[in-house]
Formats: structure tokens, sequence, C-alpha cells
């Protein structure tokens, strides 16, 4: 690796955030995870289940990131959300400082953490485009060199001299990537910005910042949850998971790591007691256990065969008007669709539920599920019991199609033309 071409450099960086929970745990109880952790073992306090990261009162975001990056890479960090993400631009942007480790920058840097980061409200876009030039150490003949092309490409240019409390989101968006695209700094930190502009402003930003990597040189960091932003913009992936990097490399091989977490090696009959939940539900009444694609051995459909999924789960107390959500998205981690089952009352016990998904409508590629127990409450709106996100994975195939990126992944019906 060539030293004189780095950008950035993190070694072994750490951060730590304390919980505003007490603890109340014993002395004993801290000395033997203390001991624990001092040996490399798991902590015998935790609670089954819960996130390792939590100890006491502190959460560790961050637990040793090692990562060089070199200059005019476009590299896309993906993850799930709490996997670091944020956190990791907010220390790359000096918004807040390490626990431990060390982090060397090389180059001025402009970083969109939030839509209208450092922008002033009552100020209008003119005067922030000179203010967030003068934080980033421009001089004012360099922002006046500058002006007009972030204007033009801001396509604000009738409100330019209105304050900015007065424009949408949308506007927020196209003046502040425009500044950060256009001010002389060698590194751009981006966090899920492009998510409100609409889509040929996207095209745009995203045509702008391939060319400042490769023709200027520039280094672009950029954090989405839309993989195919990541495909079209970045050549190398970081996957973040639990505050550690679990992959750093190829594009396609990233996304593939990052949809496939936590799903299991046996992927026709898999426990469901360690997946991750979407979040802490309490004491709900009932858990998935279980999930059996039936008369399957290995998760692959064919042209006229169905879904067919067995669901166990433990029920606690007596459930009325439940009902099974089953969310198909696709290998970019776009929604496919979601088919919701009829109401079904659960007795106390151990509990199967079955249900059959048509897969009629549905063309070849690679899918995920996300499955879910819901009720309705007082008044018909559905209460999540247990969900789980990427439950499983499965592969349709069939008839070859000429693009699966142009014609979809849903098999409309067919028309009969008239030909006169």
């Amino acid at each position: 690796m060539d030293e004189k071409n780095i950008a950035i450099r993190l070694s072994g960086v750490k951060k730590q955030y304390r919980l505003g929970s007490i603890g109340g745990r014993t002395l004993q109880a801290e000395l033997q995870s203390w001991w624990a952790k001092k040996r490399g073992r798991e902590d015998p306090n935790l609670r089954i289940g819960a996130d390792p990261r939590l100890a006491g009162q502190t959460f560790w975001a961050l637990d040793g990131i090692d990562l060089t990056i070199q200059r005019g890479e476009r590299v896309g960090i993906i993850g799930a959300n709490g996997a670091g993400k944020s956190t990791l631009l907010k220390l790359l942007s000096r918004v807040t400082a390490p626990t431990e480790g060390e982090i060397e920058i090389w180059g001025r840097v402009s970083s969109m953490l939030e839509v209208g980061t450092g922008f002033h409200r009552e100020m209008t876009g003119r005067e922030n485009i000179y203010m967030n030039g003068a934080i980033l150490g421009m001089s004012r003949a360099e922002i006046d060199a500058k002006l007009e092309q972030i204007i033009d490409f801001s396509e604000v240019r009738e409100f330019i001299d209105t304050p900015v409390k007065r424009y949408s989101s949308g506007m927020y968006v196209k003046l502040a990537f425009a500044v950060a695209a256009h001010l002389q700094s060698e590194i751009m930190i981006l966090d899920e910005v492009l998510a409100v502009g609409d889509m040929a402003f996207q095209q745009k930003c995203l045509d702008t910042m391939r060319r400042a990597a490769e023709e200027e040189g520039r280094t672009v960091l950029y954090v989405s949850h839309n993989m195919n932003t990541i495909r079209r913009l970045c050549g190398r992936c970081v996957v973040l998971d639990a505050g550690r990097v679990i992959h750093d490399g190829d594009v396609e091989e990233g996304i593939a790591a990052y949809m496939d977490r936590g799903l299991g090696e046996n992927e026709v009959d898999t426990s469901l007691d360690d997946k991750p939940r979407s979040r802490s539900l309490g004491d709900t009444g009932l858990r998935m256990r279980r999930l059996t694609l039936e008369d399957k051995i290995t998760p692959v459909y064919a042209e006229g065969e169905a879904l067919r999924l067995c669901l166990r789960a433990d029920v606690d107390r007596p459930l009325a008007d439940v009902r099974l959500r089953v969310t198909l998205r696709t290998d970019a981690d776009v929604g496919l669709g979601t088919s919701w089952s009829e109401p079904m009352s659960l007795s106390p016990g151990e509990r199967t539920i079955r249900v059959s998904l048509p897969l009629d409508l549905i063309a070849r590629g690679v899918f995920y599920a996300s499955i879910g127990l819901f009720r309705a409450d007082e008044i018909g709106r559905p209460v999540m019991l247990d969900h789980i996100t990427r439950a499983f994975r499965f592969e349709r195939i069939g008839p070859p199609v000429w693009s699966t990126s142009a014609h979809g992944f849903v098999r409309l019906p067919s028309v009969r033309p008239t030909v006169e």
C-alpha cells in the first residue's frame, strides 16, 4: 500500500457512550464481569440474547475499527441500524473524539451527516454558502470563484436569497450537497443524504461524486441503506455489524454479507431463538422459535411452486386476532411486497402456524423475507408481537428474462395485442 496516497487511517478505534440507566449490580457481579472481560471470556452476568456491547452503564458503538482508505477511493459503508455507521462518520468529521485508538486524516473534510448540517436557519442560502466555506477554511476569494457553480448545481437560484428556514427538505439537501461537492475539500463524507432529493438530482449527485473521485482524486465516504446507489457509486464496500468491520472489499460481496447477516447455515429449517429482533418488545406473550420451509431440501423454487412456511411459536397467554406478516425484499434491500394472513386465535402452549404463499407473479432472482406476528389494538392498529428482519432467503428460478434490472421482479400478466 502506497503510504503517500493514504487519505484516512484508523487504528484500533473504539467509541464508548455512557447510558442513562442505572446498573444496580452488586460489587461481586461487577468484579466477575471485569475478570471475564480481562480474560477474553463472555460476561457471565450478561442476559441471554442481550447485546454484548452493553456493559453496565456504557455502550460500545465502535469496538476496534482498523481501516485504511486511499485517495480517490469511493467507499460505501453499510450495515443495520445501530451497527456504528453514523458514529464512524462523526469521528471522521471530528464531531466527537474516539475513546480509544488513533485516527489520521490527510486533507480537508466536508461532511453532510444530516440534511442541512452546519446551516443557520435564519440566514439565506447565499450566506450559508459563505459560512460553510469559512468553516472549511476557505478564503472569500475561493468561495466567490465557486459561488455560481454551487447555485446552478443546487437548482434553487430563485430562492438563494431566502432564509433557509423556508426551504423544503428537498431544497435543503440540494443546497447542502451543492456546497459540499464544490468547496475545496479532499474528503467528502455523506450520511444517507440522497434519500431526500428527487431521482434526477440523485443521479446528478452520484455522477458528480464519481467524477470528483476519478478526475480530482477526492475521497468519498458514503453511507446509505439503498444498495443500488452503493452499487452505482462505490468501488469498495465496508460492512459494519455491532461496531466491528465484517467485510471490507468488493461491493457485491459486501452487499451479500449485509443481506445474509443473521441467516443460518441450514436455510430450510432454522432456529429463531438467536435471530436479532427488530427491537426489544418486552413481554408480548409470544415468541417465534423455529421456521421451516416445508418440502424443500434447498430454498430454491421453480415454476408453479408455492412458498410453504411452518412457523413454531411459544404462546404464554391467550391471544386473539393475531396475523402473520411475510414481507419480501430484493437483494438490493428494496421492498417487493407484503402478505398478511387471515386473523387467528392462539391458546397458550407451543403452537404451529402454516401458510402457503404463491410465487407465480415473482420473476427469477434471490429474495429475502421478514416474518412477524401482530395483533390488533383497541382501534384496529397492528401491534408487533414478534418480528425478525431477513428471517430467511430463497431463490426463484424460471424462464430467462431479457434484463432483470429493466423489467423488475414482479411478472405482470401478459396482454393480448390487437393488430389491425
